[in-house]
């Protein structure tokens, strides 16, 4: 009579990775807008990637969170600090110090959100079986990018409200503002909704030493062609994604396409977000129809290929019309080839630790994303956006290359 009635994954497994992916989007993509409008350069904003260091460093505190209280319980309280985060971003953008302190402040809010993905990924592996989580992989990838369409909307919202009130602070206040309360009622719903999957505490394997974990991840069998993968699959990606906002953003005097905030953000962030949806969805269906091993080198094309539509944009500076189907196009076959990642990377999380396992991927997935943004700023100076789309595609190379050496195998379906 006292048990808790029936909790559908239909409703948590959605609404959980949408709280995980809206801090992320939060601090990594709409934060851009944000920057541009308060005038800071593209140098700059390369270099604010630095922000991306806690999904790096995440591993070294994985075994935490596998091994005190429980996935469930880490979750629903970093919901409550990250809305305390950005609640912070809507007081420091009114500072004369905006840069540093709002920095600072996501940075923090990064750490929280990286301790939040662990969490999150290792319930997933506890609350569902392994048939469920091989069908909700589509699912939760498309929850995850519709907090990236919500970002999106937050970020239009704040360049009309730039429009409207000639007050770049007090939009950008408001925009995260609205978020901050979203992330509050996330973690009174999560709180109350989410079922309990594992024990508070963890059960004698997964108290073993922390080194276990990291000693059974670097003793799979070819570990370093995984690494490399990890590191280089989504290189030419990295470098272009931190641009593109800016690309879209700056005048055509200087090579941009002179769209404004709520023009580009609208254009890539919702529309684009879109297409990106839809491939996720169609890419989950796939493998798990089909497999891993058949899919991954046509999603690969898929992630890749639609990158040389930037290169015809900073060549020909073409309008909106021209403009719109290649953004989505783009987004797409990302959406494709990052499921097909994302789907590799819980293949290799094995054995007691693979919340552990699935972390330290991430995380290396997170250096590979951190260091070629945070050298994009730098490289579309020197070059200018039609010979830095150039070295995009160029950078795609190395990841068709390590496609040759990872282990795949029929099971990964």
């Amino acid at each position: 009579m006292n048990e808790r009635p029936q909790r559908s994954p239909w409703l948590f497994i959605p609404t959980l990775y949408f709280i995980e992916g809206l801090p992320y989007i939060l601090i990594n993509s709409v934060s851009i807008y944000m920057f541009k409008s308060f005038g800071v350069s593209n140098q700059v904003v390369g270099l604010t990637s630095i922000i991306m260091l806690p999904w790096v460093l995440k591993m070294l505190w994985s075994p935490v969170v596998d091994m005190y209280s429980s996935k469930r319980s880490w979750a629903v309280c970093c919901q409550l600090v990250l809305g305390c985060c950005f609640f912070g971003v809507v007081f420091a953008v009114h500072l004369p110090i905006f840069l540093l302190s709002v920095v600072a402040i996501l940075i923090g809010a990064a750490f929280v959100s990286a301790t939040h993905d662990i969490a999150a990924d290792g319930y997933y592996m506890l609350a569902l079986d392994k048939t469920k989580q091989a069908f909700f992989v589509g699912i939760r990838s498309t929850a995850y990018r519709i907090a990236m369409l919500a970002g999106g909307l937050i970020a239009t919202f704040a360049g009309i409200l730039e429009q409207k009130t000639a007050n770049i602070p007090l939009s950008w206040s408001i925009a995260y503002g609205v978020m901050a309360v979203i992330l509050v009622l996330a973690f009174f719903f999560h709180r109350w909704y989410l079922p309990v999957a594992e024990a508070r505490r963890g059960t004698s394997n997964e108290r073993l030493p922390f080194a276990e974990a990291f000693k059974s991840y670097f003793q799979q069998e070819k570990i370093v062609a995984i690494l490399l993968f990890i590191l280089l699959y989504r290189l030419g990606e990295a470098v272009l994604a931190r641009m593109a906002i800016p690309f879209l953003l700056d005048p055509v005097a200087n090579g941009g396409l002179g769209f404004s905030t709520a023009q580009t953000s609208l254009m890539r962030d919702v529309f684009g977000l879109s297409g990106l949806i839809v491939g996720g969805i169609l890419a989950g269906w796939l493998i798990a129809r089909f497999g891993l091993k058949k899919c991954i080198w046509p999603m690969a094309l898929a992630l890749n290929l639609p990158n040389v539509g930037y290169l015809y944009l900073a060549w020909a500076q073409p309008g909106l019309s021209v403009v719109y189907p290649i953004v989505v196009i783009e987004q797409f076959g990302y959406g494709v080839g990052f499921t097909a990642f994302m789907v590799f990377l819980m293949y290799i999380a094995k054995g007691p630790y693979k919340t552990s396992h699935y972390a330290i991927s991430t995380g290396f997935m997170a250096l590979g994303l951190m260091l070629p943004s945070m050298a994009s700023g730098v490289l579309q100076n020197l070059l200018g956006y039609v010979h830095f789309f150039l070295l995009v595609l160029i950078l795609t190379i190395p990841g068709f290359i390590l496609l040759l050496f990872i282990p795949l195998e029929d099971k990964t379906k």
